[in-house]
């Protein structure tokens, strides 16, 4: 009996603080987007887990989102492609609704001395990190504006704050990044949209792996906490910008490095 007295007491159970929002991950079969679409969905949001070639661990994300009782879909597009964006989002409004948070995390890297880096190099990390951005940003707004709220979040980087001998493709692409965040954050601030970034330190996922040893052992001699950062880390900061807690927050960028551009990189 008292249990059942304080079962009632209790009331009815927390709403998830992102019920009935949708969000959008790019990049979300792997790493830091596959991290940010649970921790979403833990959230109480509906996720769209994008990819662009790797299905099978779209759709083990996709079956982890199912399990924590949430809609979900897995959508395979090259957000860098504008016709792909376009069937993107008009598939994941048809299963899912109108996208409501946004997170840019696709990216790539081509790592090469800038005088070794080829045009091709330079603008296909270009492409991949700041024009998909651009692309999934302003389809999203359409939506966005109308409902007068929505969350985006920019997967930035410490290089793109502080510059990385070997990166100067990906270094730009990120400190673009960082403006669009800037910029776009002004442009729709009186409509309830908030526009952030989080730059990443090293975080070890399949898109560092390729990284040398020689750059993770500067990597880690320069980070102050003497530790790598992890995926959960990253999408915990995300998710906190995507929350009702961060809705006076905008046009920032949250370095999660372990305090390397605290001393300057």
């Amino acid at each position: 009996m008292a249990s059942e007295e304080s079962t009632s007491a209790a009331g009815p159970p927390e709403r998830p603080p992102l019920a009935g929002r949708v969000a959008l991950v790019t990049g979300s079969s792997r790493g830091i987007g596959r991290a940010t679409a649970l921790r979403l969905a833990a959230l109480g949001a509906d996720v769209a887990i994008n990819y662009r070639a790797d299905a099978a661990g779209a759709e083990e994300v996709r079956a982890a989102v199912t399990a924590l009782g949430r809609r979900t879909g897995a959508f395979a597009a090259d957000v860098s492609r504008e016709a792909d964006v376009v069937q993107l989002y008009a598939a994941v409004e048809r299963d899912l609704g109108p996208v409501a948070i946004l997170v840019n995390n696709a990216g790539t890297t081509h790592d090469r001395l800038l005088i070794q880096m080829t045009l091709e190099q330079f603008e296909s990390v270009m492409t991949t990190n700041l024009t998909s951005a651009f692309l999934c940003t302003r389809a999203a707004l359409r939506t966005m504006l109308r409902a007068r709220w929505g969350r985006i979040v920019n997967v930035a980087s410490v290089s793109g704050l502080v510059g990385q001998a070997g990166q100067a493709n990906y270094a730009a692409s990120k400190a673009a990044l960082v403006a669009l965040t800037k910029s776009t954050a002004r442009e729709v601030a009186s409509r309830g949209i908030t526009v952030n970034a989080v730059a990443p330190g090293f975080v070890p996922t399949e898109l560092t792996s390729t990284v040398n040893q020689q750059l993770r052992d500067y990597m880690l001699s320069v980070t102050p906490l003497n530790r790598f950062g992890t995926a959960d880390e990253i999408a915990a900061t995300i998710a906190f910008f995507c929350g009702p807690e961060a809705g006076y927050i905008t046009g920032q960028t949250l370095a999660v490095d372990g305090g390397i551009t605290m001393r300057g990189g």
